[in-house]
């Protein structure tokens, strides 16, 4: 069964719709047993950095999320889901993230013809070989809705970049945890892929 961390923030119905239009079983939950049981854990989100660890705070989820990771269990993070996984973020002003993936939340810096929020269809490069992209033909594009973006200290956790202006980090992948700043829910058939990637891998 796969989790699906409630905090308050996202479009969870969302998220769930997708994991079972692949057949997988999910469960949009809070509650610290069921995410301990869970084979899969996914940390979604939608909204602003700081609101959402506040939220985690909040509903005592800062160990059931670390305990995940710990676990060695497959963890997805989207969208703000990837970016609370970061050490800071310098979005209306400096909050600390769960700093399990060393590194910053940045805000794009972009040309007047290129309009922030980012929003819209990107193609995704990939760097690396990573689990949840099999057979997924490299270069595809992908939904993203995003004024801020991910810089890891370390770029070998690096999984692809996206153009926007200048490249940027567009998902990560470190030993059990994939996170993209992407929307696989939003992303039709491409993105159904990722998630049935997701449900079937064993990290």
């Amino acid at each position: 069964m796969i989790a699906i961390i409630d905090y308050g923030m996202g479009n969870l119905r969302s998220v769930s719709k997708a994991f079972e239009a692949v057949g997988h079983e999910a469960v949009v939950t809070r509650n610290a047993q069921v995410i301990s049981n869970a084979s899969h854990v996914v940390l979604p989100g939608v909204g602003a950095f700081g609101n959402s660890m506040i939220n985690i705070e909040r509903y005592d989820l800062v160990e059931p999320i670390r305990a995940s990771v710990r676990s060695g269990k497959p963890f997805l993070g989207i969208c703000l889901g990837l970016q609370i996984l970061f050490t800071e973020s310098e979005e209306f002003g400096l909050h600390k993230g769960l700093d399990i993936i060393p590194g910053k939340v940045r805000r794009f810096v972009v040309d007047a013809g290129l309009k922030v929020p980012h929003i819209g269809w990107n193609q995704v490069d990939f760097q690396r070989a990573c689990p949840l992209f099999d057979g997924i033909p490299d270069g595809t594009d992908w939904y993203f809705v995003h004024s801020y973006f991910v810089d890891p200290d370390e770029h070998r956790f690096t999984a692809s970049t996206t153009t926007y202006g200048a490249p940027f980090v567009s998902s990560v992948w470190k030993d059990n945890i994939v996170a993209c700043q992407f929307h696989p829910e939003k992303s039709q058939a491409v993105g159904l892929h990722l998630i049935k990637n997701f449900g079937a891998w064993k990290a």
